[in-house]
């Protein structure tokens, strides 16, 4: 009897002194409040337009058209916040509200990054 009370008093006090373990990918906690109040920041601006992430599109004839604005997936013929996607293309989505239609394409990369790439497809051909 006195070793089962022996045991369940080591076993507890194993248990209250246990501490939880930490999840190695998180991120500091600095940075997880510093992106929480951008986070907020971002999100406060409700009526901003609707941005295009992603456009993917199927190889085959007649294949998927799928459009990430804003985070959300939407196929030809969806809703986003009232509007149809009326047409999915390689770097544009059109959405149409009642007779309002809108044009959302894709961001180009900066104007900045592009010279670069050029110069260096430039020395790569003066090399040959």
């Amino acid at each position: 009897m006195k070793r089962i009370v022996l045991c369940l008093l080591l076993a507890s006090a194993n248990l209250a002194s246990a501490q939880a373990l930490q999840d190695p990918t998180r991120p500091p906690a600095a940075l997880v409040a510093a992106q929480g109040g951008a986070a907020q920041a971002a999100a406060a601006p409700a009526n901003r337009a609707p941005q295009l992430q992603s456009v993917l599109i199927s190889r085959q004839p007649g294949g998927r058209h799928v459009a990430v604005i804003d985070g959300e997936t939407l196929r030809l013929g969806d809703t986003y916040k009232g509007a149809r996607v009326a047409r999915i293309e390689q770097n544009e989505v059109e959405l149409v509200r009642g007779r309002t239609r809108q044009v959302l394409t894709l961001n180009a990369a900066p104007a900045s990054h592009g010279g670069a790439i050029e110069r260096v497809r430039d020395n790569m051909k003066d090399r040959e």
